[in-house]
């Protein structure tokens, strides 16, 4: 039978993954290093902690990735989601670090010493770029074309290029940090500082690598996701619409998307949804996005009396805040989807709950040269709306590998 554990069920659980047993992991995995360094034979010791270390860095991956599941049914629409989803790539990467450094020990302890327990973690950033050298090179090879094809198509401007400045960045900064960190020379002292220069640098790319992979994952569930039938609202966010007020293609897949999911909904469980058309009035469209969008909604046989124009909104987040209060006037307890690009189904979520709204995303498909640069855009977007949270993190990590790179060049 085949497994649907991970079918995603947004919201169908009540209890909020934790870290409760990373805790017990981690205390447990201190008091077995500590039992060996005590008790264990001198040959073998620091072989049976870096297993022991592998063991336990193997253990975080995995609840990383269980928590990352469960995120999906609590709140997929959450930083969280991201952070699991990244972080647990590189976690088990550093556990087959381990495991390989656990046979070397294991095979030859007298030229594995206890120093390189420490050196493999402290180098852990560099390492995981390296393995991943190959997969960033793709990603930043199809950023550039599509950047290119979405350029041709939809002309220039600095958000156009954001794929392009994000690939020059991760390529640039894996040339740079090999190279200056492949010619170190001169005392102890300074070759430490070089350390601990690259391993700070190592760090920030190890952060952005893993949280663009985790938006991209995340964003890629969230766009695939479809809602169980039982909707009563079905909120259509706005973009730009043409010159003579009709919906531009992105838009309109918006709305035929939506199209699709009321009729699915209909004649499956034979309720009929209201619309919300959520878009404002900008300085050079002839009428509301909302308007636009509500006219071809009718020309498509929606009845008008199933249609609610919101037309104040200016931003997703506005979408979301707005036709909340529209829904809210008409009654509690509603059950809301909403209509999107694919690619913007996450951000529109994470922006739903931040409006009070629990509502669930259906992704619009768009063209292929659209959807690497939008991820770009997406996870720049997200990164910047709880900066103080993401500086947080990244400086947790880089006194992380900075002390690290200190200890193991003072104390062995």
């Amino acid at each position: 039978m085949k497994d649907r554990s991970f079918i995603p069920k947004f919201y169908s659980s009540d209890i909020k993954p934790g870290f409760r047993t990373l805790l017990i992991l981690t205390a447990a995995a201190l008091v077995i290093a500590g039992a060996i360094v005590l008790l264990a034979g001198d040959r073998y010791k620091f072989a049976y902690v870096c297993l022991t270390v592998a063991l336990y860095t193997l253990g975080v991956a995995v609840i990383l990735i269980h928590n990352f599941r469960q995120q999906i049914k609590y709140d997929p629409y959450s930083y969280n989601t991201i952070f699991y989803a990244g972080f647990a790539l590189f976690i088990l990467a550093t556990s087959l670090m381990y495991i390989a450094l656990s046979f070397g020990m294991f095979r030859d302890p007298d030229n594995y010493r206890e120093m390189m327990l420490i050196h493999t973690i402290a180098g852990s950033a560099k390492t995981f770029m390296l393995f991943t050298a190959p997969l960033v090179l793709v990603f930043a090879i199809a950023l550039i074309v599509s950047n290119i094809s979405l350029i041709r198509h939809e002309g220039g401007g600095l958000v156009n290029f954001l794929g392009i400045i994000l690939s020059v960045l991760f390529l640039g900064g894996w040339i740079f940090l090999y190279a200056v960190d492949y010619y170190a020379s001169g005392s102890q002292f300074e070759i430490m500082i070089h350390e601990i220069e690259t391993d700070f640098f190592a760090a920030v790319c190890l952060y952005v690598e893993c949280m663009v992979a985790g938006t991209v994952i995340a964003g890629f569930i969230s766009a695939r996701h479809e809602p169980d039938k039982d909707r009563d609202y079905m909120i259509v966010l706005g973009c730009a619409i043409r010159k003579d007020g009709t919906p531009t293609p992105l838009l309109r897949g918006r709305l035929d998307r939506a199209i699709r999911f009321y009729e699915a909904q209909k004649a499956q469980t034979g309720m009929e949804l209201t619309f919300v058309t959520s878009g404002g009035q900008g300085s050079d469209e002839v009428i509301s996005e909302s308007a636009s969008m509500k006219r071809y909604l009718m020309e498509q046989g929606i009845p008008e009396e199933r249609i609610i124009e919101e037309n104040r909104s200016t931003n997703t987040f506005e979408n979301m805040q707005f036709s909340k209060a529209k829904i809210d006037e008409r009654g509690g307890g509603a059950k809301v989807a909403f209509s999107t690009t694919n690619y913007h189904v996450f951000r529109s979520g994470f922006f739903a709950k931040g409006a009070g709204m629990k509502a669930e995303g259906v992704g619009a498909p768009t063209k292929w040269y659209f959807w690497p640069n939008a991820a770009v855009r997406e996870f720049v977007g997200l990164l910047t709306k709880k900066k103080g949270l993401q500086l947080t993190i990244l400086g947790v990590m880089i006194v992380f590998y900075v002390s690290l790179a200190i200890v193991a060049y003072t104390a062995f």
